[in-house]
Order: C-alpha cells, then structure tokens, then sequence
C-alpha cells in the first residue's frame, strides 16, 4: 500500500511537467497523453525497484517515445479527396516560440529528444545521455546535428527577419 501511496503522490505531483515533456517529442496533445499514460504503467510495474522515480518515468517516456516512432504505423491510404481542409491560424502570425517547435517537431526523433531533454529539462550531458542509454559524445553530437538544422531551418529565419 505505501508503493500505491507513493506512485500516486509521483502521479499528482510530476504529470504536468512530464506531459509537457511528451508534447514536445510528440506534437501533439493526443499522442502525449497517451506516451504518458504508457510510459506511467510502465512504471507501475518496476515502481518498487525505481530509486528515482522521474528520471526513471522520464526514460520510459523517451524510450517508448522512440519506439513508437521507429514502428509508426503506415497502414493510411491516401486517398483522392480529402475529407477536410485543415483550418488556418485566425491570427496572421505564428510566434518565435512556435516556429521554433515547429523547427523542433521536423528534426529526427533521437534528435527532438536530445533538444528536449537538454535545453526544455535543462538536463545535463550526462543525465541525457543516460536517459536514452548512449554515450555522451552521442549526446553531443546529436544535439551539434540538431541545433546546426535549426540554424538553417527557413521558417526560424523568416520569423528573425520579421
């Protein structure tokens, strides 16, 4: 009962912050919520060998995350007509905060990752690279990858020069 009583309190207290984690690898509401909610039964299942229990539910989350990307489900037809025609932002203008997610959302899923937990969770090199079970050169070299694409990505560029 104390483990339910503990993983409970964890589940209040850090699924805000954990869910905003898996926003910004998935994109998308939806799917965030539905990485969390894996990500937090599997924890469930290993809660009472965890000794840290948010960098534990943060790995579980990358790690699936990862997963689900490398087996994305492709099984969509396309099809002649669209069903919909996707809705416009009323506003004229996106933010640099959203170009700049947008930029991030477009980079490979290792690398989303690494911009993620290094700059979004402030972790250090180590820390990340233990979380996604890789050296720490790996780490540096994706996020030296990453961040030189989002040097040149022409959305960011175009949102500067505004």
């Amino acid at each position: 009962m104390a483990d339910r009583a503990l993983y409970q309190d964890f589940v209040v207290t850090r699924s805000d912050r954990l869910l905003r984690t898996a926003y910004l690898l998935t994109r998308d509401w939806a799917l965030a919520e539905d990485l969390l909610q894996e990500s937090l039964t599997k924890a469930w299942f290993a809660w009472a060998r965890v000794d840290e229990p948010e960098a534990y539910v943060r790995r579980v989350l990358v790690t699936t995350y990862t997963s689900w990307w490398r087996r994305k489900w492709r099984a969509e037809l396309p099809a002649a007509d669209l069903p919909d025609t996707p809705s416009h932002d009323t506003t004229g203008r996106l933010g640099e905060r959203d170009t700049l997610w947008e930029a991030v959302g477009r980079l490979p899923a290792r690398q989303r990752a690494v911009v993620v937990l290094r700059f979004y969770e402030d972790l250090p090199v180590t820390e990340v690279a233990r979380l996604l079970g890789c050296q720490t050169g790996t780490v540096k070299s994706q996020t030296a990858k990453a961040l030189a694409k989002l040097r040149v990505d022409e959305l960011i560029a175009e949102e500067l020069h505004r």
